[in-house]
């Protein structure tokens, strides 16, 4: 599980905790039904500092956990990436720089460009008590994500959930405005078809630019999927705290969060053969493999018990995980 860093974790129970749980489940209501919605925002979603905590305490846990696996596999896809630098484009409370600094100790400078004057608010609130002395120093900027706008210039960017608040007509211009002064650039929606053909059209914009995609693509060709036929997402597991549970209104001690997402690089990657791009069904003495390889899909591919290790590999592998072919 994608746990919270225990003192991010603190502050956000402290902070949640200035707020009565009825006017904060009100706005996680709304909140939810405007993030199920999935269509551009005409005005800034959080309108109050109610709101502002709402949503930290409804999406920052899922949002820490998405960006964390995506960065974790960017990191074992590109071993010798160590970024120093890292802006974080519409970056709400700053959870995408909590999951950076969790992956990389070498992130020294960390910027939060985001619009909200009270979401920099409470993020600045959150972060100055993070052990990590990158979070503690994060530098906040209220701004809009704008191409005309300076371009983010660092070692690493992300953008989380952001691009389906976006006109769509935009994007390509807001992709290119990320990618145009970056090392590396991770690019996260909701695991939605919708999201993923957002992912799908950046990733198109980052390899016409020369990137690599580092994650989680074993190649930089054309996606292989069809489009409104299937889509490529993933999913982080996260504990549920109680308060989290009472805002969500839920019953489980956790919460699989699905996401779809591209990392791309100017430095070309260690790619594996192949990523299994959907639950391994286990059957009595063979496992079934959904991949997505260099030669395109390759559904159900069987993996029997007279194939040794590659059998016992096969039962220990999960959604997400490369696979090798040979």
């Amino acid at each position: 599980m994608a746990v919270l860093p225990d003192d991010l974790s603190s502050a956000l129970d402290d902070e949640l905790g200035k707020h009565p749980l009825a006017r904060l489940t009100q706005s996680v209501d709304r909140l939810s039904a405007r993030y199920r919605q999935g269509d551009a925002a005409t005005s800034p979603i959080l309108g109050s500092e109610v709101d502002v905590a709402a949503y930290a305490g409804y999406r920052m846990p899922a949002t820490f956990a998405a960006v964390h696996a995506v960065l974790a596999e960017a990191a074992s896809r590109a071993p010798g990436f160590a970024p120093r630098t890292q802006i974080d484009v519409g970056g709400g409370t700053g959870a995408a720089v909590w999951a950076a600094a969790e992956v990389w100790p070498s992130l020294a400078q960390c910027t939060v460009l985001e619009q909200v004057a009270g979401a920099i608010g409470l993020g600045k609130r959150l972060a100055a008590g993070a052990g990590h002395a990158a979070v503690r120093d994060t530098q906040w900027r209220r701004g809009l994500v704008d191409p005309a706008g300076p371009t983010p210039e660092a070692d690493l960017v992300t953008l989380s959930y952001v691009l389906g608040e976006l006109p769509e007509a935009g994007r390509p211009d807001v992709v290119r405005w990320l990618a145009a002064k970056a090392g590396t650039v991770a690019l996260i929606e909701p695991g939605t078809p919708a999201g993923f053909e957002r992912i799908r059209a950046a990733r198109a914009e980052l390899v016409e630019l020369g990137l690599h995609v580092v994650a989680p693509c074993p190649h930089d060709g054309a996606c292989p999927i069809v489009a409104g036929a299937d889509w490529c997402h993933f999913a982080a597991r996260l504990p549920r705290s109680g308060l989290h549970r009472r805002l969500k209104a839920g019953t489980l001690g956790f919460e699989d969060e699905k996401f779809a997402y591209v990392v791309a690089s100017r430095q070309a990657p260690e790619r594996p053969d192949a990523r299994i791009i959907r639950h391994p069904k286990k059957h009595k003495g063979w496992v079934a493999l959904d991949l997505c390889t260099t030669d395109g899909l390759k559904p159900g591919v069987a993996v029997s018990k007279k194939q040794g290790p590659k059998y016992r590999a096969a039962r220990d592998a999960e959604w997400g995980d490369s696979w090798s072919t040979n």
